[in-house]
């Protein structure tokens, strides 16, 4: 099947068509002629959210990087792509190349969460290949899973045929040799599995058989010799920057949108509650240097307006003060701001905030989970409220208004009175702010007890008790200057049944799929009711799996290991109930946790230095000059926008430029305030699904461009293909004008030739063709033949349309137009193709 072909009755159908397109800056494109192997590497969850993720990109890079290996990426479409793939009979394919994924030899769908669990069948269906692993054919590809809800992944069991525990960045170096060198020794389906077996860290579902007696699972028995347990792979230090330095730059905006920077892996704070903290220890840090490169050339080849310093504690990174200063000093001056999305209490000093304030002030978030002093020694948390509220100060007094504070409801051990005491500590945050200014923003998501933590043992308070707690805070919270947010409680109650369920959850995981569960992890398209009726259809308790464990029970992940020794997990709980402080092993001494042997596996840790006093001014050259009238430079281009263009929406539009601006290294001008912008101005939106031969944007420079005709050619290079700037000249000022806009379109199939020149002869003869127009709420009539000054019919379908469109009020899109003469249904009318050629001025 033509998948490209197919594409352009499917793409003008759908939301957000640029998710499905490629094309993004540093995509491979493989040769197949000379690769051997080739991996689908795919996130369960829609591109805007898994496009920017660290994990599948570092795999992205490891691979194509390999001779000889391939790999491209998928991510699960939306509802309405769904639909068109199965209505249109076509399967899901790669982003690079629109290779269906049945062709490639292993799909690689990361774990990342557990309500993309049901993502993973709508990928599979939709690819055409076996849900289940068993079912498989020998041609079918190898489906391994990856990610941090590996260490459970007894839910999804039966749909994989192997599931990688921990770091990926070696071990997937070794299932590619062993599956190329199993490819060229024709092995069956079985005997790969048993290859893959033989590599640490890799698990493989069909060699373990789990045993019941009632509800309650007895033993997961191992039914291959010797593989009896599988421990983590850890990668004893973060992979090399080379690899990473020339980002994937999505085409859809994505929700990170900004280039991260993994500066650690691993956090050894202890938090109990925590699974990340303890399923990637230890702590491995970059150095400074490192991170310096990494983030010279990533916005250097990405044009990024934001850098995010990435690690599960940001702020405990040792050499912060440092890295902040070198950073700013560097990219201050081009308005690239740095964001710290994981930050302790007590890690945000002054002088960190001094720093992060220079370009932007970026979001102030901090987490202090609990309400009390009390539970915060439970859960290990290490702050104290004293600590909160002087963060909180320094804060207010470095210019911020808003604060966002971030709680967990249900932790072990809570009362009513720690949860009142969450209103309580957001009115002594507020009041930091002596009397100027401020909005306190709660958040809170109720707590799911997690493998491989202290807590594992633990029960998930009710749904009734998460929704009774939430409402007792919506009382209680003062309505001025408080802002109340929560995860939904249904959702949270889905994700504890299946982060520590067993394999009969796979049967409740297809049963709901089928009853149409998609994208459980957006608000819009959950359902907890669907969920509790499959249950109840198949005869599985979900309140059985949110219970509180015995120590002595025998649970799902107990076959797979963290590293992490039961022994510590179980005299951690202990000290939960003792309120007992557990020092973090990186400064305070090892705590007997088991996972190091302090050869291979040990804590990477930096030397502290004390940061260099800043060389640059902390306000950007251009906020110091603003007084002074300084010359500015306006350059328009003139642009086509074609093919796949058509498929990206305006704002997309002005992304890509400005980031190819960036990376062509002009000299542009930004506007004044809290959030400066590029200023840069474009000719008027198309829509989506509009081609043009005649676009424009201009762009104020602080400098003259002294070589226009090679600054041309380097904007292409920065661009995408669809995209081509025909002309680059200084600015002349004009004013706006009336203007007749021809397209040429060209009529779907299934609309009949002769019925169209009818329909054009009809509109010619008459004399009004009145048409109403809804905008505001407000409806008003007018007259189509005032707008339509040219339409003629050619050969194969083709339409010439000269359109008025006035400069001080609304006109009519080509599209509007042509279903109205036509009487086009709406899905005809979006399948017309059009391009916009020519502009000629009315005088």
């Amino acid at each position: 099947m033509n998948t490209a072909l197919s594409l352009d009755s499917i793409l003008p159908l759908v939301r957000k068509p640029g998710r499905y397109i490629g094309g993004e800056l540093h995509a491979a494109r493989p040769d197949y002629a000379a690769v051997d192997l080739a991996f689908a590497l795919v996130f369960p969850d829609l591109y805007e959210i898994g496009t920017s993720h660290q994990g599948l990109q570092i795999l992205y890079h490891i691979l194509n990087s390999e001779p000889g290996l391939a790999a491209e990426r998928c991510f699960c479409p939306d509802t309405d792509m769904e639909e068109q793939l199965r209505r249109h009979k076509v399967p899901l394919f790669s982003l690079e190349s629109r290779r269906p994924l049945a062709e490639f030899d292993v799909i690689g769908i990361t774990l990342p969460y557990e309500l993309c669990f049901s993502n993973i069948l709508t990928i599979l269906d939709l690819a055409q290949i076996p849900l289940r692993a068993a079912e498989r054919g020998e041609d079918a590809p190898l489906v391994i899973g990856g990610g941090s809800c590996s260490m459970n992944p007894e839910p999804l069991a039966d749909f994989f045929d192997a599931i990688v525990l921990g770091d990926g960045e070696e071990v997937i170096l070794e299932i590619a040799e062993a599956l190329r060198a199993a490819k060229k020794e024709s092995l069956s389906r079985q005997e790969k599995l048993h290859k893959l077996a033989e590599i640490a860290g890799v698990y493989i579902p069909a060699f373990f058989a789990p045993q019941y007696e009632g509800q309650q699972l007895k033993a997961v028995l191992p039914l291959k010799p010797g593989y009896t347990h599988i421990r983590r792979r850890i990668v004893s230090q973060l992979p090399p920057t080379e690899l990473l330095e020339r980002p994937l730059v999505p085409m859809v905006k994505p929700v990170h949108d900004r280039l991260g920077v993994e500066i650690a892996r691993g956090c050894t704070r202890g938090c109990r509650f925590c699974q990340a903290g303890m399923i990637y220890r230890p702590v491995r840090e970059r150095t400074v240097e490192q991170v310096m490169q990494l983030a010279e050339q990533g916005i250097q080849n990405s044009g990024f307006g934001e850098l995010a310093l990435l690690s599960l504690s940001t702020g405990d990174y040792s050499c912060l003060p440092e890295l902040l200063t070198k950073l700013m000093d560097r990219f201050a001056e081009e308005r690239v701001s740095i964001s710290l999305p994981s930050m302790r209490v007590g890690t945000l000093t002054p002088e960190v905030i001094a720093q992060i304030r220079r370009v932007r002030k970026t979001g102030f978030t901090v987490a202090p989970e609990a309400g009390t002093d009390r539970l915060r020694e439970v859960i290990n948390k290490g702050i104290t409220e004293e600590d909160l509220l002087a963060g909180c100060r320094d804060a207010f007094n470095a210019g911020w208004s808003v604060l966002k504070f971030y709680f967990m409801i249900g932790l072990p051990t809570e009362t009513l009175e720690d949860v009142d005491a969450i209103v309580d500590l957001a009115a002594r945050a507020r009041r930091e702010a002596s009397g100027k200014k401020a909005d306190i923003n709660v958040s809170v998501s109720t707590f799911v007890p997690k493998p491989h933590t202290p807590f594992q043992w633990c029960g998930q308070i009710s749904l009734d008790e998460s929704k009774e707690r939430i409402q007792r805070l919506m009382k209680k919270l003062p309505p001025k200057g408080y802002k109340l947010k929560w995860h939904d409680p249904e959702q949270c109650l889905l994700e504890g049944v299946f982060s520590r369920g067993d394999r009969r959850l796979s049967r409740l995981l297809e049963e709901a799929w089928r009853d149409g569960a998609r994208l459980d992890g957006w608000n819009e398209h959950f359902s907890l009711a669907r969920w509790q009726q499959a249950a109840e259809r198949i005869g599985i308790d979900l309140e059985f799996y949110l219970r509180q464990r015995d120590r002595s029970e025998v649970l799902p992940w107990d076959h797979l290991s963290s590293g992490v020794d039961r022994s510590f997990l179980e005299r951690e709980y202990e000290r939960a109930m003792e309120r007992a402080y557990t020092p973090d092993c990186r400064n305070q001494g090892c705590q007997n946790c088991g996972l190091c042997d302090f050869k291979s596996i040990r804590p990477l840790v930096n030397p502290p230095k004390e940061a260099a006093a800043s060389a640059v001014p902390a306000v950007h050259k251009q906020e110091r000059d603003k007084n002074s009238q300084p010359t500015i430079f306006r350059y328009r281009a003139d642009y086509s926008r074609l093919g796949d263009g058509r498929f990206i929406g305006h704002l997309e539009l002005l992304n890509l430029v400005f980031r190819a601006l960036q990376r062509a290294g002009l000299p542009v001008l930004f506007s004044q305030g809290f959030n400066p912008t590029p200023k840069v101005s474009f000719s008027p939106a198309l829509p989506v699904g509009v081609e043009s031969e005649i676009e424009f944007f201009e762009v104020d420079l602080a400098e003259p461009i002294r070589r226009p005709a090679e600054m041309l050619d380097e904007l292409n290079r920065q661009l995408p293909s669809f995209m081509a700037i025909t002309a680059l000249a200084l600015a002349k000022k004009k004013a706006p004008v009336n203007e007749i806009i021809s397209y040429d379109c060209l009529l779907p199939e299934g609309v009949a030739l002769e019925q169209a020149a009818d329909c054009i002869a009809a509109f010619q003869v008459t004399e009004k063709f009145l048409l109403e127009r809804s905008r505001k709420g407000k409806s008003r009539e007018f007259d189509l033949k005032e707008f339509i000054r040219k339409l003629e019919l050619h050969g194969g379908g083709r339409l010439l349309l000269d359109l008025y469109h006035p400069c001080a009020e609304a006109g009519v899109g080509p599209r509007d137009a042509l279903a109205a003469v036509f009487g086009l249904k709406d899905e005809q009318a979006e399948l017309v193709r059009i391009v916009k050629m020519r502009v000629r001025e009315m005088q």
